[in-house]
Parts: C-alpha cells; structure tokens; sequence
C-alpha cells in the first residue's frame, strides 16, 4: 500500500509502497477514505517530541474496516470508522472512571512499531494510527463504528482536531452561557474550541492570531471579537475588551509557554486556563509563584479535549448533523497522497484552517 514515511527531520516526506501490517487479534485493517493534517504531525516530523523516526505520520481519518482480528468485538468489515488519536478500550481504570482519554493501552497501542520501511528499519505510527496511507491496522480500541450521511472529509476532523477543541470547552473548561471566552490560536482546534464557545452559549469570544485569513474565520465560525497581537500586547487587548477583569475562560491552543503565559495573564482573577496545544519535548513552563496561587486561577491541561470517544464522537456528529457544528467551513485545502509536503507547507506557513488528504 502506499504509505507516508518520515525518515529524517528537515527531509521531505516520502510516499512509498510498504506491504501491509499483519493483523493480529485486537486489529483492525481501514481502508483510509479521509485525514486532516494536524498540527501535531508537523511537531513529531520536526522532531519536536519524544517519538522517534522514521514514522508513519498522520492521525486525524476515517474509512471503512476490511479486515478484523479474531478477537475483535467492537466493529465488524464494512463498518465505517473513526480513528481516534487516543484509544478507549472501555474496561480499565481510567475508562470506567470517565477517563477513556488516558486509557492505559495508550503507551502501547502509540508505541507499537507495525511498519518495516524501505530502509529496512522498523517503524511507528503517530497515535498509533498511520492515516497518511491507503489504509491502516490498528487496535480495536483506536476506532469507534459510526452512522452518519456527513462526508468522508467531514467526519475525518473529528478524529483528532475538532474533538479536541469542542471537547476543551465542553468537557475539560466547561464554558457556561454568558461568559467571555479568548482563544489563543485559531488554526484547525482553535477554530473548533471557537465554535465549542458558540455551542456554549459563551457572550464575549475572542480570537487572538497573527493571521488575517485565520481571525477572518474565527469570526465565520462564531467570535465575536478578533485581536491581532502585531497591533500591541495581546493581554491588554483582551482585557479592555472583558471591562479590564480579563476573560472569564481562556485557551492556548498552539503549545508555546510565552503563549501559555499570556492565556494565563489573559484570564480574570478566579478564572479558567486551559491549555490545548501540544508543547515541544523539552519545553519549560515557569510561572510566578505568589500570583499563581492567589490569583485562583484554575489552570488545567486538556488532553484530547477530555473526550470520552464512545460517547463524544456520536454526540458530535450529531451536533454537525444538525447544522450546530460547521465541519464544512473548517475544510480550506483539498489534496492527493502525493501532494503531502505540500500540505505540510501550507501549515507551516499558516495558509487556510485545515487541509484533508483524499
């Protein structure tokens, strides 16, 4: 099948025919059909995080199961599926206590190494997925059956992305009608965590990003406010449009401590941090000790926006279903397999809101 592989950092990624991965009993074969490049993709094939190379990129998709292990349960050939960035095997600690997105095979099912690539070295998948071929083998609990007319491209975001977002506000923040939302970082999850604030009910919602393209969309999926940091201090802008408190809810959605810093400073006194985007490995977040403690700030990490994919992923489709959820407008760049490093390119230059591979 051809596969994406990312061999070194700095070298273009490869597409390249690789046999297959065995199926073993808790596996599941997909037929991709759709995957949305994710920013925390272009970190792994930066080098920017604790997963070695060459890796098989790619984390966000859906597709059609052709294939299931002898022990498999949770799907069957032909179903349609959504691939998860986090497994969810529903029956350990974590799972039974509403905490599917630590489940325990995590370190597992993420490390397993399925591919043998053209150099003869073994190698991973991101998230334990692999969306950037024509099909994958993953572990039953990485995919969950879903009924729905949304097309392929659509449903592909809420593999990784949109849940994230939507499931930082809904789930991790728990915004509530009325309040001020800011939002640091609108790419593909910021623009997700924005339309989660909508959901919400939340009053006041302000994007903060460097790009025009990106506020412009921000506004299309539901701020109420933009702020671009080149016109001054982002805090300060913030605060004088929260009546100078500060935002009751605050996001950082792009991984940087400066940035983490600011989300904090952004929030008012007693406020709500949640920090969503994915820091480099090595990254070092310092903080004033007297402020941080009597400020009451609530700062809370966000992993995969706290979604529980059993439950989530029905509950989001069918938000989408019913017109409150835009997945459509998130979609800015089409493109083949073989176009994937130029993909990667407009991400790193921080054209559009998402691009799916089809």
């Amino acid at each position: 099948m051809r596969t994406v592989v990312a061999y070194e950092v700095g070298r273009p990624l490869v597409v390249e025919e690789l046999p297959v991965p065995a199926v073993g009993p808790r596996d599941v074969l997909v037929r991709v059909t759709a995957s949305g490049i994710c920013h925390t993709d272009l970190t792994v094939i930066n080098g920017l995080s604790p997963l070695p190379l060459p890796i098989v990129p790619g984390h966000e998709g859906c597709g059609i199961v052709e294939e299931v292990g002898s022990e498999v349960r949770r799907v069957r050939v032909g179903d349609r599926v959504l691939a998860s960035v986090s497994p969810a095997c529903g029956h350990c600690w974590w799972c039974v206590n509403g905490m599917s997105n630590h489940c325990e095979l995590n370190p597992g099912v993420k490390a397993k190494k399925r591919f043998t690539v053209a150099d003869g070295r073994e190698a991973a998948a991101v998230c334990g997925c692999g969306t950037f071929a024509e099909a994958m083998v993953v572990d039953e609990a990485s995919v969950v059956a879903v009924q729905t007319d949304l097309p392929d491209e659509q449903l592909a975001l809420l593999g990784c992305g949109v849940t994230t977002g939507l499931g930082a506000v809904l789930n991790t923040a728990e915004v509530v009608p009325g309040s001020s939302v800011a939002v640091i970082g609108c790419g593909g999850v910021g623009q997700s965590v924005i339309q989660g604030a909508r959901i919400a009910g939340a009053a006041t919602i302000i994007a903060v990003d460097t790009m025009a393209n990106r506020r412009e969309a921000a506004v299309s999926a539901g701020a109420t406010h933009t702020v671009n940091p080149a016109d001054g201090d982002s805090v300060q802008q913030v605060r004088a449009l929260t009546s100078g408190r500060g935002a009751d809810y605050t996001f950082e959605v792009v991984g940087r401590p400066e940035l983490i810093t600011q989300a904090i400073d952004m929030a008012r006194t007693s406020g709500a941090v949640t920090l969503v985007g994915m820091p480099a490995a090595g990254d070092v977040l310092t903080l004033p000790a007297i402020s941080t403690i009597f400020s009451g700030k609530r700062i809370r990490g966000s992993v995969v926006g706290g979604s529980q994919i059993l439950r989530d992923f029905p509950r989001y489709i069918r938000l989408a279903e019913a017109g409150r959820l835009d997945l459509g407008s998130m979609i800015t760049h089409r493109i083949k397999l073989d176009e994937i490093n130029q993909g990667f390119d407009l991400l790193t230059r921080g054209e559009g809101v998402r691009t799916v591979v089809l």
